[in-house]
């Protein structure tokens, strides 16, 4: 009974925590979500990813502590509903580091904006 009880007591728990990572858009908050900024991406590729070798160097960054993924010519997503911008035809991601003028966006996790 005692191990019964445990092993459901850890899978909610477990469920929960997953649940609290997952990128979410927040409403009201035109271009926001609760990991970052949201962007829509051409491309959404791993840090390791022997394409994007070329473009860090360009920019100096080093893929060695990257966490997430790695948006690919970006733009912001604003005031979802609103309009021009407000729509992504190729990869929404909530990204941590856009501060690349759109060339790549950094620690991005992939978001969906029909929720």
């Amino acid at each position: 009974m005692f191990t019964r009880t445990f092993s459901t007591i850890a899978s909610a728990l477990l469920l929960a925590s997953f649940a609290m990572a997952v990128p979410q858009f927040v409403p009201g908050a035109a271009g926001s979500c609760n990991v970052g900024d949201l962007q829509c991406c051409d491309q959404v590729q791993t840090p390791d990813s022997e394409s994007l070798t070329g473009i860090f160097g360009a920019l100096g960054i080093s893929a060695d502590n990257l966490s997430g993924l790695v948006g690919v010519t970006c733009t912001p997503i604003t005031g979802i509903g609103a309009g021009s911008g407000s729509s992504c035809q190729a990869n929404p991601v909530c990204c941590d580091d856009n501060s690349f003028g759109g060339a790549v966006s950094l620690g991005c996790v992939p978001v969906n904006l029909s929720l």
